[in-house]
């Protein structure tokens, strides 16, 4: 049986989570549940190895809760310079929250990476504009031949010197889009993807409307970039999938898995970046079914506030077989 090695890069945050009902939620969050969302999905058949640096007082939580994953690697979360992602989180309504950030980790740089160059599928859930560089992709595309998947919560989030967490247009996108096999983004982030040459004062405003007349338009210029396939998330919706067939640029809809209640949606896009990589691992160019485990991954993450409700292999292919009728 093949051995499988994934790598996941991205901070490992001290959430303080109020809830829009309310609650309170105190956790490690980001890259913590990408990694152990794909540890139970890899069950046996590989090893996730998680890229992280974190202020000295939370490596030995981090490594205690990780433990419970045997096949989760934890050599390359390190402390050394004290510095990590310290985020509070007060959502608005199941969806929407105001951020703040208070903690930041050092980059990950091709230093970090030099043992991992084997890897077959590399996921990058930056959460700030500084965590996981352009230097760090080029690094792992001229040196390595995994699949790279690249979150862009990253480079559309910054933060103030007052802590505030803010989106923010993706100005040098395309440096980037060579060294991107997979690129995966909510609809608010494509937003900031896909500006005009010129604003007029009175435009330059937080757009949260629901259009997505400007997807088709992104896309083909993300894949004649280098990209391989672009992933918007839709929310409640699904997935909207990119990818070309035939020298075209298809479009196709992965409709969301539907869940009775939510309790938590913290998460849920780096759960979602964690299926995409086990989606690909076996078929480097089934995008759709790498939404559907990706789908499944985000709404696993909804039901519960800690890490069990992550589901193995065998139970998310049921819920995949019933929600689309296909593995």
């Amino acid at each position: 049986m093949a051995k499988y090695n994934i790598a996941v890069l991205g901070p490992i945050p001290r959430d303080h989570i109020t809830t829009h009902r309310g609650e309170i939620i105190e956790k490690y969050g980001c890259a913590t549940h990408t990694a152990i969302g794909l540890s139970q999905l890899l069950g046996n058949e590989g090893t996730v190895h998680l890229v992280s640096h974190v202020r000295k007082k939370d490596e030995a939580p981090i490594k205690e809760i990780l433990s419970a994953y045997p096949n989760i690697n934890t050599e390359h979360i390190t402390s050394e310079l004290d510095q990590g992602d310290v985020i509070s989180l007060r959502f608005i309504d199941q969806n929407n929250r105001l951020e703040k950030q208070t903690g930041f980790m050092n980059p990950i740089i091709p230093e970090d990476l030099k043992s991992l160059l084997h890897c077959d599928v590399f996921v990058c859930v930056p959460i700030t504009d500084y965590e996981v560089p352009l230097e760090t992709l080029k690094y792992i595309k001229q040196n390595s031949t995994g699949t790279i998947i690249f979150d862009a919560h990253g480079p559309t989030n910054t933060v103030t010197m007052t802590g505030d967490r803010l989106v923010k247009f993706w100005i040098d996108m395309d440096q980037w889009l060579p060294f991107i096999d997979v690129l995966k983004m909510n609809l608010e982030e494509s937003k900031c993807c896909w500006f005009e040459k010129e604003f007029e004062l009175e435009n330059l405003k937080h757009v949260n409307d629901e259009s997505t007349d400007h997807l088709a338009s992104f896309a083909e210029h993300s894949l004649n970039k280098g990209v391989k396939s672009l992933i918007v998330t839709l929310d409640s919706k699904g997935g909207a999938v990119f990818f070309k067939k035939e020298d075209k640029v298809h479009q196709e809809m992965v409709p969301s898995i539907k869940v009775s209640h939510v309790v938590d949606t913290t998460g849920c896009g780096d759960s979602f970046a964690g299926g995409l990589g086990y989606g690909l691992l076996k078929d480097k160019t089934n995008y759709i079914r790498a939404a559907r485990y990706a789908n499944a991954l985000g709404a696993q993450r909804t039901q519960g506030r800690d890490f069990s409700v992550f589901k193995n292999i065998e139970e998310t292919n049921k819920i995949l077989l019933e929600t689309y009728g296909i593995v």
